[in-house]
């Protein structure tokens, strides 16, 4: 299936139902008085996270989304149909913005969650609602509000623990399949991955972690170059990146120079990147000596003046990647205590308050 993470749509909810005149017209009942009903209610237009979709392609093909219109009142004090809701199914992650406010409309992070995006209109109101001792054969209606029009921009955010980031060809895509069940395609040429890719990392039964792979970088991503750098918002809401770094790149450029231009056009992508915690992974030990490989080590991290975490790991035989994964999953948990550890305080706190 195309992997599609942008689509725009149009949300169109339901009017509101007219009010109703009329008067009770009954055999032995002169003057029977108003019995003019509301109109119902217009629908509401709703996104719904939905685990078994992965993709915007289906708004590709379905552009425009209308809830019911509400009925209109009838006699007999009748109240008017309410609009049925529209329902938009959409994958977890998906976040909706209105196209010409910028306002953030829905962000999608569960399966089930159901966020409103259009209201539908009110109801109108039938004459019997302004029957009073004054005026005791009112001709007064009201009509149906109208429901909310929005065009939205939908937008696909993968949901994962773990960012790979990294140069075309670091070996980010043979990381995510020695250590998941993904299984992206690997080729000795750049771009090979074209769209991202979700692997689920099993330390062991219950404890597991997603990794995300996006395609690689190069330095003038901001401006376009490559792929450019449409992906890094399935970055945004990780809580680990792992900056991959190919000791023995085919074009011989030097790792430490790409490593920093790299961080550069995160910089001018923004999205509070560059403020996530970043490990640094040292790819491809395999294709060279030990001693040549600890010399590029050795160089590449005096170019950073590195002194964060860093790994040194072969993607293709596995080397050094079960350390790496046993050490995400420990700062993940540690991770996930502490905040609720948080939540706990911030509860008894409240629950202490007067």
């Amino acid at each position: 299936m195309k992997f599609v993470d942008e689509a725009r749509i149009k949300v169109i909810a339901g009017d509101g139902g007219n009010g109703c005149l009329s008067f009770r017209r009954e055999k032995y009942i002169p003057k029977g008085g108003p019995d003019g009903g509301d109109g119902g209610d217009g629908g509401d237009v709703y996104l719904v996270g939905d685990n078994n979709i992965n993709t915007l392609i289906d708004f590709r093909h379905t552009r425009t989304y209308t809830a019911e219109r509400g009925s209109n009142g009838g006699g007999a004090n009748c109240t008017g149909k309410r609009g049925q809701d529209k329902i938009i199914p959409v994958p977890v992650g998906t976040v909706a913005t209105d196209r010409q406010t910028g306002e953030l409309v829905a962000d999608i992070v569960s399966d089930g969650q159901k966020d409103l995006v259009a209201r539908g209109g009110k109801h109108g109101l039938g004459n019997a609602r302004f029957k009073s001792s004054t005026n005791r054969a009112p001709r007064k209606t009201t009509p149906g509000t109208e429901g909310d029009r929005r065009e939205l921009s939908l937008e696909l955010k993968l949901l994962a623990d773990v960012g790979l980031l990294g140069y075309p060809n670091a070996g980010k895509s043979s990381l995510i399949r020695k250590v998941s069940a993904a299984k992206p395609r690997v080729a000795d040429y750049p771009f090979t991955t074209l769209h991202p890719n979700l692997g689920v990392v099993s330390i062991e039964p219950h404890r597991s972690f997603v990794m995300a792979d996006i395609p690689g970088l190069i330095e003038g991503a901001s401006e376009g170059q490559g792929l450019g750098i449409r992906f890094l918002r399935h970055l945004a809401r990780t809580g680990l990146l792992l900056h991959v770094i190919d000791l023995a790149p085919f074009d011989e450029h030097n790792p430490g120079e790409a490593a920093i231009a790299l961080m550069r056009e995160l910089e001018r992508f923004g999205a509070g990147l560059t403020d996530k915690p970043r490990w640094l992974v040292f790819n491809k030990m395999d294709l060279m000596p030990e001693d040549e490989w600890q010399q590029k080590l050795d160089d590449t991290l005096s170019t950073l003046d590195w002194d964060g975490p860093w790994y040194a790991i072969s993607a293709v035989d596995g080397r050094g990647t079960a350390k790496l994964c046993a050490d995400i999953m420990m700062t993940l948990e540690a991770k996930q205590a502490q905040e609720q550890s948080g939540t706990q305080d911030t509860t008894d706190q409240n629950e202490n308050e007067p």
